[in-house]
């Protein structure tokens, strides 16, 4: 494919667009990043994991009522708590209102020189083997003037949605159903209602007719994000009509005047959609978030391919790159269609009380009894977290620690956390107190032995690291783990890794045990020439690397971290490097050459 210098043309400013946005940018890549919208949009969809951990905000457990009364017959919670690990310190579902997330990564976006441009819709593109052409339309002023725009890019990633112009043109499909049956109203409102903001509010007269109140003071102390479903009531047309929708809203609650709807911020209509595209791109043009599991599944998506064609874009890997995105993220979305289907007909199909007009007369007993089970039907389980979404069978990951029987063995790409397994296309663990005893480029201070020299540890092992604070969207982690310095493989790989791969694209670090040294004790390297190490060198003090990453103290394993926090490879030396960075940079241009002349 031939070599672009033209901006990365970014469609759609949700939060996979400004994902993908983000990472070219944090990669040095121009980019441009246009929104058909004339502003952020008001009000909440969806929900967030890490690291905005910090600002979002946790489940709250549920009350459920009968229609018209204060006194829950009813509370549980929709998710159960799980106490964080060190490799997994982000267990917790936490939930963020878009806007706030948008708001937060744009100002990221911002900094590095990228801003949305807002009122900018893609009306029409074609590409060739040079580039992308796209024409824009713009608008401008209050008086709602549009100006077309030729826009020429190197790649375009599409995040325009599931109905967007992108998937159609490029004539991808769209195979599977739209549940007409599973109808739902939702949006944000400000109320005055005489409820507590600790819980999650759910008013039903039967079950599958009922409203949900979760209060968000994103929007205010008195924000409320609603949702209406019904079996037996037309709730459709109702976002076109506000009076309608908020008689419904009090309706539905049942509390007559205590209920107050100061203002609606914005509603929308949702069937669930069992449907996804044949490839996610074509060419120079892809398409993220174009089936799955809503915001989170979108977000993987557009992560994937913008690292990926950071490194196309900037010369550093073959074109054949960007054809993995599609290879790993499709099998991904199909299993999680499959698990999201199956939640959707225990949520909508309830414990097969037949929802007629009878059935709304019987007694107050009767009612209770169909919504006995709405805390079964709303519960989420772990794989709900995607924790255990993985890309083993992807073309590119190389693991030479997996047993051979294993091969043929099927773990889901959407599969659930193994205890104890850790393989090549998961997702890397976190290993907090890692104590740093050499940084790159930084001569140790050495104590003479002979014809040795050993490396002096920091009096009492005070400071640390973490390994998430090492990964970042810019380049692979290669951790080497070792016995010891002197180990022949560690300056084998070091050296290797030096010659092969330009150094802006690799950080290298070598994690020992704790068991290696005891504080304020020398640790032994392998030759004068080893003392310049140009690799950062920790000591896992807690053990918490060697137990996440399963690792012996006294074995050799190599893991290569992907960008997108992704374990790329675990293997034993040099040559298995080799093999995955010839999957990743190809053979030609000097960057993967001969890993064997290194050594």
């Amino acid at each position: 494919m031939t070599t672009c210098t033209a901006p990365v043309l970014v469609v759609g400013a949700g939060p996979s667009g400004i994902t993908a946005a983000l990472t070219l940018a944090r990669n040095n890549v121009p980019v441009r990043i246009v929104e058909k919208e004339s502003q952020h949009r008001r009000g909440q969809r969806g929900a967030w994991h890490p690291k905005i951990h910090e600002r979002a905000t946790p489940v709250l457990p549920i009350k459920q009522y009968q229609r018209g009364s204060v006194e829950p017959f009813k509370m549980f919670s929709m998710v159960d708590y799980t106490e964080p690990t060190p490799a997994i310190p982000y267990f917790n579902t936490k939930l963020m209102g878009q806007p706030i997330l948008e708001a937060i990564v744009c100002e990221r976006l911002a900094e590095l020189g990228c801003t949305v441009e807002l009122g900018t819709r893609l009306v029409s593109f074609s590409q060739d083997e040079k580039c992308v052409r796209a024409k824009v339309v713009k608008r401008r002023g209050d008086d709602g003037e549009e100006v077309e725009e030729d826009i020429e890019a190197a790649y375009m990633i599409s995040a325009d949605g599931a109905k967007g112009m992108t998937r159609k043109q490029l004539g991808l499909t769209f195979l599977g159903t739209t549940r007409e049956d599973n109808f739902l109203v939702l949006g944000d409102v400000r109320l005055e209602v005489g409820l507590d903001r600790a819980h999650w509010h759910i008013f039903s007269q039967t079950s599958h007719d009922l409203i949900t109140l979760r209060p968000t003071d994103e929007l205010g102390k008195d924000g409320w994000r609603f949702v209406m479903s019904s079996r037996t009531i037309d709730l459709e047309g109702l976002i076109r009509d506000e009076e309608a929708l908020v008689s419904r809203i009090k309706d539905f609650v049942g509390l007559g005047d205590d209920i107050k709807v100061k203002e609606v911020m914005w509603s929308s209509e949702f069937r669930p959609n069992v449907r996804m595209v044949n490839k996610l791109g074509v060419g120079r043009i892809f398409v993220a978030g174009a089936g799955g599991q809503g915001l989170n599944s979108s977000v993987q998506d557009a992560f994937n391919i913008a690292w990926k064609t950071a490194l196309v874009y900037k010369g550093f890997s073959p074109a054949s790159l960007l054809d993995t995105y599609t290879a790993e993220r499709l099998p991904v979305i199909a299993e999680m269609l499959g698990f999201t289907t199956e939640m959707h007909k225990v949520m909508f199909g309830g414990s097969g009380v037949e929802h007629t007009p009878q059935s709304i007369a019987d007694d107050d007993d009767k009612s209770k009894g169909a919504k006995s089970d709405l805390d079964r039907r709303l519960r989420r389980t772990n794989n709900m977290y995607m924790l255990g979404v993985n890309y083993r069978s992807s073309p590119i990951v190389i693991d030479e620690f997996a047993p051979t029987s294993e091969a043929s063995a099927a773990h889901g790409a959407y599969g659930e956390i193994q205890e104890g397994v850790l393989r090549a296309g998961d997702r890397a663990p976190d290993a907090p107190e890692l104590v740093p005893v050499i940084t790159p480029n930084r001569a140790p201070h050495l104590i003479s032995s002979g014809s040795h020299s050993a490396v002096s540890l920091p009096s009492g092992m005070a400071g640390g690291t973490r390994m998430f604070d090492i990964f970042a969207s810019t380049h692979h982690t290669v951790i080497t783990f070792a016995p010891g310095l002197a180990v022949p493989a560690v300056r084998s790989i070091l050296v290797a890794l030096q010659q092969v791969v330009p150094k802006e694209l690799v950080t290298q670090v070598v994690v020992l045990p704790g068991s290696a040294s005891e504080p304020n004790s020398p640790l032994e390297t392998s030759s004068e020439e080893d003392q310049t190490i140009d690799a950062e060198v920790l000591i896992d003090h807690a053990g918490h690397a060697y137990r996440g990453y399963i690792v012996e103290s006294q074995e050799v394993k190599v893991v290569v971290v992907r960008p997108d926090g992704v374990i790329g490879a675990i293997v034993r030396g040099v040559k298995g490097l080799e093999r995955y960075f010839e999957g990743v940079f190809g053979k030609k241009g000097g960057v993967v050459a001969t890993v064997e002349d290194a050594v």
